[in-house]
């Protein structure tokens, strides 16, 4: 397709002579400016890919893929429907819940907290909460004790720790004497988990779920049942194909649509991270024209000699096309490298940079992260690399063709 002489041409060109120095400046600037682009692309897209993976983790590990409950929000045979359930396509393991808003108080202290009444033997078998007691013990949450295991920073919040007492206030009253008065229940502090969310570090607190149902008043019910399922990504195509074998008093809800706008607003900011970044990449592609038409402009005489010895206005074009392709394959090899290899250790080198300068670029009480995570996706760079690639490529049309249609007969009538 092309001619041989056209790409040897066109890459003795790339090697600059003294005077021009200034050109391949111009050459080296757009290559690292092209480089630069797809380094930061794929690094800020990984790091927004870790970010995605670690929230819906951190999430699924404390709500499920998805529950069944009753249309009055309360569950009252359970064990029946999980009977019923077993064995389905896809469903791993259930496990049911007890869940209310109540307010905990310690001295001058209150705070609003979702109580979740869990069965200890269980929940291991939908969510994580047990690898994430960091005080106490998970099986310290018997029928009948009363106890309970507060998020890190809810229990730093009211002051307790491990063997002190709290108390909890629901919104459920009791008619006494003195008039109607809230529910109050002295319960022991237990255990202390932490999330790495601060949503949940800083509200969530769990109880047994016989004593959970006692103190919300529905006992001998429970708020739902929870699901694990094998593909979380396909959770609303199971739900619904378990809730067809259900009668129509029972509802169900999925992660995807708990957390629909949350996850729908991660996708939208990452394709927007996508096209701003993107936008660098083609500004430094795009300086190749000015590089090119210069070159174009310093090499008319050379262009017009090759002319008159036959070649054609393709082979010029091709010519000029190697300078520009060369720059932009040159500049995505090294942006692919250096991105791939800051996605891969960005983590560390945040921590330590975090470390060097003392201070915490996500602190945990503003973001649902505190640390920066990445997750490489090689389809992302592969797209990366070749849009960049394409944009580069398309930046030598013009400059090329200009070339081509120089006339040799005015090119060397002052030469």
């Amino acid at each position: 397709m092309f001619n041989p002489l056209s790409v040897f041409i066109g890459l003795r060109y790339t090697r600059a002579k003294r005077r021009d120095h200034f050109i391949s400046f111009i050459s080296l600037t757009s290559m690292l400016g092209v480089a630069l682009g797809v380094a930061a692309l794929i690094t800020v897209l990984s790091v927004m890919n870790g970010f995605e993976k670690e929230l819906r983790e951190r999430i699924l590990g404390m709500t499920s893929h998805a529950f069944i409950t009753g249309a009055d929000g309360t569950l009252t045979d359970w064990k029946t429907l999980q009977s019923k359930l077993e064995g389905s396509p896809h469903l791993l393991d259930s496990a049911p819940f007890v869940e209310g808003q109540a307010m905990l108080s310690q001295g001058s202290r209150v705070r609003g907290s979702l109580i979740r009444g869990i069965d200890p033997q269980l929940e291991g078998n939908v969510s994580t909460i047990a690898d994430k007691i960091i005080q106490g013990q998970f099986d310290a949450l018997v029928p009948g004790s009363y106890g309970i295991i507060l998020g890190k920073d809810l229990a730093m919040a009211m002051g307790v720790s491990t063997g002190d007492k709290i108390t909890l206030i629901t919104p459920h009253v009791s008619p006494t004497p003195a008039g109607v008065m809230p529910r109050l229940k002295r319960l022991n502090v237990v255990g202390v988990f932490e999330i790495g969310m601060y949503e949940y570090d800083s509200a969530l607190a769990i109880m047994n779920i016989e004593d959970a149902a006692k103190l919300f008043r529905i006992r001998g019910k429970v708020s739902g049942l929870r699901l694990q399922l094998d593909d979380m990504f396909q959770a609303k195509s199971i739900t619904r194909d378990l809730m067809a074998d259900l009668p129509a008093s029972y509802r169900a809800l999925d992660w995807t649509y708990q957390h629909a706008n949350f996850f729908r607003a991660l996708k939208t900011e990452k394709t927007v991270m996508f096209i701003i970044l993107m936008l660098i990449v083609a500004v430094a592609a795009f300086n190749i024209v000015s590089t090119l038409i210069m070159m174009v402009t310093d090499k008319q005489s050379d262009v017009a000699i090759l002319r008159t010895l036959g070649m054609t206005p393709r082979d010029i074009m091709v010519v000029f096309m190697v300078q520009g392709t060369l720059i932009g394959v040159f500049g995505t090899l090294i942006g692919v490298m250096g991105g791939v290899a800051l996605a891969l250790n960005v983590e560390t080198i945040i921590a330590n940079l975090e470390q060097l300068i003392g201070y915490q670029f996500l602190p945990a009480d503003v973001y649902y992260i505190s640390s920066l995570p990445s997750d490489l996706h090689w389809n992302d760079v592969t797209v990366i690399a070749t849009i960049a690639f394409i944009l580069t490529l398309v930046s030598t049309l013009y400059p090329s063709w200009r070339a081509s249609q120089i006339r040799p007969a005015e090119a060397l009538r002052y030469d």
